[in-house]
């Protein structure tokens, strides 16, 4: 039989192991559910004057995600930063459970208020419902950069933006190679001229390709920033890198290109974050001119 002090040990160490429970929980909450922004400044002679202070939105894989009602959270927050240009690097939506609904609540408003260019990622080229989720993407006023260019003019001035489609295009299903025939195919017929270059593209793990061409910013999401992040370390896995991934997050710079990594917004598989808060990435760019 237990004795009244037996019982008052179990019920504090079960108050405790709640407790415990409760507060792990909570952590987890706010680790996917609290947005942070990383600022980034980056400076470029080939940087015309008129776009010194130029900030760019960067966001990436919302895979279905809401934050707050019709997106009221993260909208709140991106108000805040007052964007010039608001970049999206692929998978909006989830190939598993594809829902259309918590992207376009994100970008209808988006439209409202910026510019809006947008390049698909994986996860829309094997949805099966591409086409459907592009047409609404450009009905609500998206530029969708599929394998195309735009030239964005302030003034006299100008820089070239281009976005390429992802290489899960060219298979029906999980690949067990990257074809990026296509890629390399379109960067080939680019003629290059003498502006400022940003490629968006949703791969960073492609960056030995990416630093072929006279490109001066890459941005890129995808990885997830390793979906749970070592302190001190980084990332611990990344899809089509593995282990320990290389670019995972922020800013890689290699042969004149510089890519910026977007730990992104929302997860697939995988349904937890850790010290990998949701992110909105900010790009002032600077000139060296």
């Amino acid at each position: 039989m237990l004795s009244g002090k037996n019982i008052f040990s179990i019920l504090w160490r079960l108050v405790h192991g709640a407790a415990f429970i409760g507060l792990l929980a909570l952590f987890c909450f706010w680790q996917n559910n609290s947005l942070v922004v990383s600022y980034h400044t980056f400076a470029n002679e080939k940087i015309p004057p008129a776009f010194d202070g130029f900030t760019i939105l960067h966001l990436s894989d919302l895979h279905n995600k809401s934050f707050g009602a019709n997106q009221s959270s993260l909208l709140r927050k991106i108000q805040k930063i007052h964007p010039d240009l608001v970049v999206i690097t692929g998978d909006l939506i989830d190939r598993r459970r594809y829902n259309a609904k918590p992207a376009m609540d994100l970008v209808e408003r988006l439209t409202s208020l910026v510019p809006v260019y947008y390049v698909p990622g994986n996860h829309e080229a094997w949805s099966g419902k591409y086409q459907e989720l592009r047409d609404q993407l450009i009905k609500a006023g998206v530029t969708v950069l599929d394998n195309a260019s735009v030239r964005y003019t302030l003034g006299q001035d100008s820089i070239e933006v281009l976005g390429v489609r992802d290489p899960g295009f060219l298979s029906s299903q999980h690949p067990k190679g990257t074809d990026t025939q296509e890629m390399e195919e379109f960067l080939s017929s680019e003629s290059f001229q003498e502006d400022f270059t940003i490629l968006l593209s949703h791969r960073p793990e492609l960056m030995e390709l990416y630093k072929k061409y006279p490109i001066e910013l890459v941005l890129s999401g995808h990885a997830h920033g390793g979906q749970i992040r070592i302190p001190y370390i980084g990332g611990l896995f990344a899809p089509n890198q593995g282990l320990l991934p290389r670019y995972d997050a922020g800013m890689y710079e290699e042969n004149g290109t510089t890519l910026l990594v977007s730990r992104g917004l929302g997860n697939s598989l995988f349904p937890l974050r850790l010290f990998n808060r949701p992110e909105l990435v900010v790009i002032t760019l600077q000139s060296a001119q």
